[in-house]
């Protein structure tokens, strides 16, 4: 069963745990960032993160990283759980003609994470600043956030405050905040 704890797992715990998640909580850790923090087998879907999300009390997002034809910019698109993503929704507003999905090689190489783990903390992998974040609108209003510590088989729930006013500046990462459609406005 899917406990909620606050903060990292014990240093027995993290001695067993990926380098990259391990990071992130030295990371939290060191901008003071109270967090909670559920464990649970490799999250592959957001049907299996919906489960997560009633534990955590909040929505995991999804992290998806796009890339244009050329493969010379990235994004990293962070959206609410429950919107349909289509890419002419996104490259229209960025005026871009058209959007990819990163390879597993791309995201490893930018981001030091998998698919299936890309969460806003990988940006912390990334202070060349390769990697574009885009938000949704929506996420403005959130009062939690929930992500990934750049491995599956956790979640972390952040307040939405400090991500905007403590984590993301920390990475030296500003959104770029989107519009998309919601369900409901989808053909």
């Amino acid at each position: 069963m899917m406990q909620l704890v606050n903060g990292r797992p014990t240093a027995e715990e993290c001695a067993a745990r990926a380098p990259r998640e391990v990071r992130c909580y030295d990371f939290l850790d060191r901008l003071g960032v109270p967090y909670q923090r559920v464990d649970h087998p490799a999250a592959d879907t957001m049907e299996v993160c919906a489960e997560i999300d009633r534990v955590l009390g909040a929505a995991i997002c999804k992290n998806l990283v796009l890339a244009n034809r050329q493969q010379t910019a990235f994004y990293l698109l962070m959206i609410p759980a429950d919107k349909v993503f289509h890419t002419k929704d996104l490259s229209h507003q960025l005026g871009i003609a058209r959007l990819s999905f990163a390879t597993a090689d791309k995201m490893a190489e930018l981001l030091d994470v998998h698919p299936g783990s890309v969460s806003v903390l990988a940006l912390m992998n990334d202070p060349d600043n390769r990697v574009r974040l885009l938000m949704d609108e929506e996420l403005r209003r959130a009062e939690y956030i929930g992500c990934h510590p750049c491995e599956n088989t956790s979640s972390l729930k952040l307040s939405a405050a400090d991500l905007f006013d403590k984590i993301l500046p920390a990475l030296g990462h500003q959104p770029t905040f989107v519009s998309l459609p919601d369900n409901a406005a989808q053909p």
